[in-house]
């Protein structure tokens, strides 16, 4: 009589991966929608004073910020105290010509609603600020708030 062996496989067994690309395009799709692009680079350094009493903006497609604070490429820059507005450094007179390009930029039903955000550094002494708040005057834009931090967190304090 004749023995028959099963003969054992060696080795570790195949995994299926007929399914990996759908999974992989569900995350590729998951993480476009999710993700915020972010509009502005900073080139100032800011870390906002903290606030007991703050509002949370209603609308943040309709705020316009303006940042200030000491340069993070100190060497190149100087410690100085700037002004940014959107990706560049700007002077306190260019301040009119940046909050009527943010007015025409939307539409007009909206304009009265613009909300024009100080996002500036705890440690900045208020002269710069006091010369922004003037101009924004100037050029109209009566509606500001001042970007605040609760403990542990960025919030929006409005003042007015």
């Amino acid at each position: 009589m004749a023995r028959f062996k099963k003969e054992k496989k060696s080795g570790v067994q195949k995994i299926n991966t007929s399914s990996l690309p759908d999974i992989i395009f569900m995350l590729l799709f998951f993480f476009m929608v999710t993700t915020v692009m972010r509009e502005v680079t900073l080139i100032v350094k800011i870390k906002p004073p903290e606030a007991t009493e703050v509002a949370k903006l209603e609308r943040k497609s309709l705020v316009s910020y303006i940042y200030i604070g000491v340069p993070t490429k100190v060497g190149l820059y100087g410690t100085k105290p700037r002004i940014q507005l959107n990706d560049q450094f700007a002077e306190v007179d260019n301040i009119p010509a940046f909050i009527t390009s943010e007015r025409q930029a939307r539409d007009e039903a909206d304009r009265r609603y613009i909300t024009t955000s100080l996002k500036v550094d705890q440690d900045i002494r208020m002269g710069i600020v006091t010369d922004v708040k003037q101009e924004l005057r100037k050029s109209g834009a009566y509606k500001i708030n001042y970007s605040t931090r609760k403990v542990g967190k960025l919030s929006y304090g409005n003042l007015y």
